[in-house]
């Protein structure tokens, strides 16, 4: 099922996502380095880590559900892009939290705002293979002309004859 949003002929939502993971997985491993060398500059990286995945998050939801609400209704991918979503919007609820508590990342982190960045980081990896499970399994987001020997997405898009053709 092909992406709605799209930047050269690529799916936005799947080149967004990278930075939200990336930084607020990066942002745990920040807090870890605070607890086992106890130097808080490591807490002051973990909240504008946290701060920019949070933001991240914000602008690659509404992508996501671009995408989510033209899956049909009834599919199992309407039911796991759900639980994908949600699950994601908690995650980014989670570390929002976690930076609120922390003030401006100047203070070291509370046994509340690391439960919660630890939290967020635990749900985002069911949450990042459900979005695997999504793309890989039930083929959101892949183009319909996708295949071994299909010509440069720049090309535009392939004729359904050909992407058939293609699959046989």
């Amino acid at each position: 099922m092909e992406s709605r949003a799209k930047v050269l002929g690529h799916p936005v939502h799947q080149m967004l996502i990278v930075f939200p993971l990336g930084l607020l997985a990066t942002a745990v491993l920040f807090d870890i380095g605070w607890l086992m060398l106890d130097r808080s500059d490591l807490t002051v990286v973990s909240w504008w880590l946290m701060v920019a995945g949070v933001v991240g998050g914000l602008v690659a939801a509404p992508f996501g559900t671009v995408d989510w609400l033209a899956i049909p209704h009834g599919t199992r991918a309407r039911r796991v892009g759900a639980l994908h979503g949600a699950g994601n919007a908690l995650v980014v609820v989670m570390f929002a939290l976690s930076a609120w508590l922390r003030g401006r990342g100047t203070l070291e982190p509370g046994a509340g705002a690391l439960a919660l960045s630890f939290g967020g980081a635990a749900l985002s990896l069911a949450t990042a293979w459900l979005g695997g499970e999504l793309v890989s399994r039930l083929g959101v987001g892949v183009s319909d002309g996708a295949g071994l020997d299909a010509p440069s997405s720049l090309k535009g898009p392939v004729p359904a004859t050909a992407a058939r053709r293609q699959k046989a």
